[in-house]
């Protein structure tokens, strides 16, 4: 055990020592195993922030909610026909009345119009390509609307179409530059004035679509007042939340047959609408995911294949430059293995000293990512350990053959070398 412990101690410092002595080299062959480790962490950390991430949105969004509209997210098991799709009827407050009353697993519903590319005005200040969400009751109780200054419309200004707007953080930002107090006042769009009664607190753009940093919130029956939310050219969609305890499914089956019911769809027809859930994206998402993981994977290895080749060179060179110091060993009584094992640690060391300096870029990257980009990366002590794992293996394979041969050499031949 002593021994044991005595040839991998000189090994680690033989093999630091051959990063002082031979820098450029060490890191130019080095190099490789650092970009395929980074690779390969990189993508893993990534792909499990962006999980995570994803988790905690369908969590707060819910992943008991049905979106129900002209247009599926996904394509129905075939081509996207699009052309059959826009030619389908809105939903309208029938519809949302239907499920209310006759399906009896629903939570709430809710009614959501939303108009593009406003232009929203304050003074001279004037904003465009802003999105405006006009809904019915129960909007806020569906989607994670939070509210940082006033409040949200009540039941009555939904109810009778009032003039009352709350505002995205970013419309705030931009209509009322300087302002600490929008509320009470009034903004236009539509030819028609509006007052602010709400703020909303900055969230970023959802799954489900909904960009209410740059949006405003506004009555569904004050935009039935000035625009036609029947045409083809909208698509109000039917926001039902499931009751708790209830499993979507179920009620997606009920909501499907009231809507059948209600639209008069003919028995063998398909539905002349779409019901969307955002599992459907997540498990696009994961298909994505698995896609690029492999890719990662693959550059990886051929990053550590070339820094694999190097470390084999390094350790080449060093067998020809120690062959006397091996020889001498030998002779005084160093066993083959005890040889082989030198410099298979050696080589392991290097390997996982690039290893580490790539899981440091990683967390470098991710100290930005998170704090420069508002995107929060979930570091795992499992990928470190993959990375550090794989680094050791490659190690092995690109250290062994140099460490057989000097485990083979005749010590006589290996005293005389030059």
């Amino acid at each position: 055990m002593t021994n044991a412990r005595q040839i991998i101690s000189t090994s680690v410092v033989q093999a630091f020592h051959e990063l002082r002595a031979n820098k450029l080299r060490t890191f130019l062959s080095l190099l490789g195993i650092t970009i395929g480790i980074f690779c390969i962490i990189a993508v893993l950390t990534v792909l499990d922030s962006m999980k995570t991430n994803i988790r905690k949105e369908m969590s707060s969004l819910g992943n008991d909610v049905l979106y129900v509209g002209r247009w599926p997210w996904m394509d129905e098991g075939g081509e996207y026909k699009w052309w059959e799709f826009w030619r389908r009827p809105s939903m309208t407050l029938t519809e949302l009345r239907a499920v209310e009353h006759d399906v009896k697993d629903v939570d709430v519903a809710t009614l959501c119009f939303t108009s593009r590319s406003l232009s929203v005005k304050h003074q001279d200040e004037e904003l465009e390509g802003i999105a405006g969400y006009a809904v019915t009751t129960n909007f806020d109780k569906i989607q994670n609307i939070e509210i940082a200054q006033g409040r949200y419309l009540s039941n009555a200004e939904l109810e009778g179409g009032s003039n009352a707007v709350v505002l995205g953080d970013e419309v705030y930002k931009g209509l009322f530059p300087g302002s600490t107090n929008a509320l009470g006042k009034t903004v236009s769009f539509k030819g028609r004035q509006f007052i602010v009664v709400g703020i909303m607190k900055k969230v970023g753009q959802n799954m489900a679509g909904f960009d209410f940093d740059n949006g405003i919130i506004f009555a569904y029956n004050a935009a039935a007042s000035f625009t036609d939310v029947r045409s083809l050219n909208n698509d109000p969609i039917l926001i039902i939340k499931a009751a708790p305890g209830i499993n979507i499914d179920e009620v997606k089956y009920e909501v499907e047959g009231v809507l059948r019911r209600v639209r008069k769809v003919k028995p063998g027809q398909g539905n002349d609408f779409a019901l969307n859930q955002l599992s459907q994206i997540s498990e696009r998402i994961e298909m994505v995911f698995v896609t690029i993981n492999l890719i990662g994977y693959i550059i990886g290895g051929f990053a550590l294949v070339v820094g694999g080749f190097g470390i084999a060179n390094i350790m080449f060179v060093t067998v020809k430059e120690r062959t006397k110091h091996i020889g001498l060993k030998k002779a005084i009584g160093a066993p083959p293995a005890s040889i082989l094992m030198e410099f298979l640690i050696e080589a392991v060391t290097l390997c996982i000293a690039g290893g580490i300096i790539g899981i440091i870029v990683v967390l470098a990257l991710s100290l930005v990512m998170t704090y420069g980009f508002d995107f929060p990366i979930t570091l795992s002590f499992k990928n470190f350990s993959v990375g550090v794992g794989i680094s050791a293996f490659v190690g092995v394979l690109a250290g062994f053959i140099p460490a057989r041969s000097a485990s083979r050499l005749d010590p006589v031949v290996a005293i005389r070398s030059n």
